[in-house]
């Protein structure tokens, strides 16, 4: 018997704005990736012979842009599989390495579930979490994170920039905070790096997870800073074999990807200027836009937040309805894509104090590098569009039910 055949999409390409899930590859990132694939195929560890040299080149040349990107040394960048390996290997690593010292580990409500998870995941092996909340702006509030430290914490993990409401935490005054306490202080900025300016040594951040695909680069890479001094950062390696990546990520290393991840670190860090300030003023346009209705609500702070950030939510509509409204027109979300599968209304906006109608009612606009104005302005129409027509559908009084005709006496 012949199965169906899969499904097909429509054949049409929406206005893309969803940065925040992934970003397309910039061109001149292909263009540097493409001779790694076939002429350069060499494995970098094969360092016998021509071929081994120059992908061992060629990884050296990405880890030290990567590391130029954050200030860190190129021998503190550990390369992984993306953000949610680096997030992995820095929360178990470095439990497993300090348990001696303490099993309590201090994260936020509104973190990503690669850092949530793997927080969970020691605490059935008996750690302690303590999960602390943010302002309705989701912000940390540093007095709070302060008292929570006791002398059993071995580790700290804040996002540098949230994936849902792009909210910008004070990295510099939670590293200080850490150090003060002998405290390791690890930071997901999977969203941050290359537009905003991160400083590990200024910011006394022990350990950061980076990924290549938020920033116009491929998927399938990301990195992890290890420091490797004051204080000299131990972790316990989650993948054995090879002894990769200085025996804390073993694997065979995958140049096409390095390359591409360096040249759009490169890309974003030489274009993080101007780019910002016009997408800037797309996101601004696009707020504008939408304000033309009430019940709007902007999600997370006015202004600590990422340039192409626009989360709301939307009072009297339904989600999905939403969502589903805007789908031939608009690439966008209202969450984590990670999450996206799921039911349940947003762990971030129920964090900030929303209600469950209000969480559900979201839209998380990601802008990027080849958006336009003229894109900006249809999508924000046909928002508008489908807003005034669904809060009218649901103002309208609904029929009287027709009895059942079989039961009817």
């Amino acid at each position: 018997m012949m199965s169906e055949p899969p499904l097909e999409r429509p054949n049409y390409r929406p206005i893309y704005l969803d940065c925040h899930a992934t970003t397309p590859v910039d061109e001149r990132v292909a263009a540097a990736m493409l001779p790694y694939f076939t002429e350069r195929f060499g494995n970098p560890s094969s360092i016998n012979h021509a071929y081994g040299w120059e992908a061992e080149a060629a990884v050296k040349q990405a880890r030290e842009a990567i590391a130029n990107s954050i200030g860190s040394g190129a021998e503190e960048i550990i390369f992984t599989s993306g953000a949610t390996e680096a997030n992995n290997l820095a929360i178990k690593g470095a439990a497993e390495a300090y348990y001696t010292k303490g099993r309590h580990i201090i994260t936020v409500e509104t973190e990503h579930r690669a850092v949530l998870d793997p927080c969970f995941y020691l605490q059935k092996l008996g750690f302690e979490i303590t999960v602390l909340p943010v302002t309705k702006d989701g912000l940390l509030n540093l007095d709070t994170l302060e008292k929570a430290i006791r002398p059993d914490t071995i580790l700290v993990s804040v996002m540098a920039a949230n994936n849902e409401i792009g909210v910008l935490q004070p990295l510099a005054k939670i590293g200080t905070i850490c150090h003060k306490n002998e405290v390791l202080f690890h930071s997901d900025a999977a969203q941050a790096i290359a537009k905003i300016p991160l400083d590990v040594g200024e910011m006394k951040i022990d350990l950061m997870s980076l990924t290549a695909h938020k920033v116009y680069g491929p998927k399938g890479i990301g990195a992890l800073y290890v420091r490797r001094r004051d204080p000299r950062v131990k972790l316990a390696p989650q993948i054995h074999g090879g002894g990769q990546e200085r025996d804390l990520r073993s694997g065979t290393l995958y140049p096409p990807q390095i390359v591409g991840f360096g040249k759009a670190v490169e890309l974003g860090l030489t274009e993080r200027v101007a780019e910002g300030e016009r997408v800037g003023k797309l996101r601004d346009r696009l707020w504008q836009h939408l304000q033309q209705l009430e019940g709007i609500h902007l999600n997370g702070h006015g202004d600590r937040r990422l340039v192409g950030n626009l989360n709301i939510s939307v009072e009297g509509v339904d989600g999905s309805a939403l969502l589903l409204g805007l789908q031939s027109v608009a690439a966008v979300s209202s969450g984590s894509a990670c999450t996206s599968t799921k039911t349940t209304p947003s762990h971030v906006l129920k964090a900030l104090g929303h209600p469950d109608a209000l969480a559900y009612a979201s839209l998380r606009f990601g802008i990027g590098r080849f958006n336009t104005e003229a894109e900006i302005d249809r999508v924000a129409e046909a928002t508008l569009k489908t807003i005034r027509a669904l809060r009218q559908a649901q103002s309208r009084p609904s029929s009287p039910s027709l009895p059942n005709k079989v039961n009817a006496k």
